[in-house]
């Protein structure tokens, strides 16, 4: 009879967590998602796995995680707090799947994090939960090297496949109490920020980065969201204007269109490039 595992978790990222899980255990996923498009949930319903929305953990979630027995919990990008009256439901804890080499990176934006800050490299934790936002003790980690056209996309999706293999590799050694997790070094501890519509925006009379790269990083760690974006006129109107990696513009209500157009089509277009150093 294989193992019971509960997973906790949400966004577009952790149904190959899932599905590297579902090969080994027996999974009850508990996601936070509604969407019908979601690919945890068409994951879920495609492979017969138990799934429960969860907005809050209320008596009833309670119930329901009690009623499925499990020793063990995984979560990944979940987004809600867990109370210490559900960290108590699992004998041998919650193991979490955090995108960065902690201590450092903690909190929402860990991948954003180490985009915009120009690091070469980042990796994979998995620790087992505590009280507090990525604190707890350390299981194993892996590096992962940031490519140069890495987004948060890409970057996010490959570390949270990655995460899924190397749990898949500890779990057996932890729940045979083989392998002991490791207390982080909390004074080399550095935190990231919860990213809001805002956290894009830039004013392109006072531009707050000052080279090309520096830009280029902002764009590919907002990238698919809140995304790089700016207010300008073009034509005596104010438009909103995004920025996409690989050298993409979009004017609103127009198509994505590569800087030189927008610069060739629009006669603003050379001065705005050029104010964000991108002519």
């Amino acid at each position: 009879m294989k193992e019971k595992i509960v997973f906790f978790g949400a966004g577009p990222y952790v149904s190959r967590t899932v599905e590297v899980l579902n090969k080994k255990l027996e999974v009850y996923v508990f996601t936070t998602e509604t969407s019908r498009n979601d690919p945890l949930l068409l994951y879920c319903i495609h492979s017969n796995i138990p799934h429960f929305s969860i907005n809050k953990f209320d008596q009833k979630i309670i119930r329901d995680i009690k009623k499925i027995g499990a020793k063990i919990a995984v979560l990944a990008s979940f987004g809600l707090i867990v109370p210490n009256d559900v960290l108590d439901l699992f004998d041998l804890g919650i193991i979490n799947i955090h995108p960065s080499l902690l201590p450092k990176f903690r909190g929402p934006t860990p991948v954003q994090a180490a985009i915009l800050a120009g690091k070469d490299s980042t990796g994979v934790s998995i620790i087992k939960l505590d009280e507090e936002v990525d604190h707890g003790p350390i299981l194993t980690q892996i590096e992962e090297k940031i490519q140069p056209n890495d987004t948060s996309e890409t970057l996010y999706k490959r570390m949270f496949e990655r995460g899924a293999e190397l749990l898949l590799e500890v779990l057996p050694k932890y729940i045979a109490g083989e392998l002991k997790p490791a207390e982080q070094d909390h004074s080399k501890a550095s935190f990231t920020d919860r990213l809001t519509r805002q956290s894009g925006f830039i004013d392109v009379n006072h531009p707050p980065l000052a080279t090309r790269q520096l830009l280029n990083r902002m764009i590919r760690a907002y990238y698919p969201w809140p995304g790089v974006w700016f207010r300008a006129k073009l034509n005596g109107v104010e438009r909103i204007i995004k920025l996409f990696p690989e050298g993409l513009i979009q004017v609103e209500g127009k198509n994505v269109m590569k800087l030189s157009d927008f610069a060739n089509g629009y006669p603003e277009g050379r001065l705005i490039l050029s104010r964000l150093s991108l002519s």
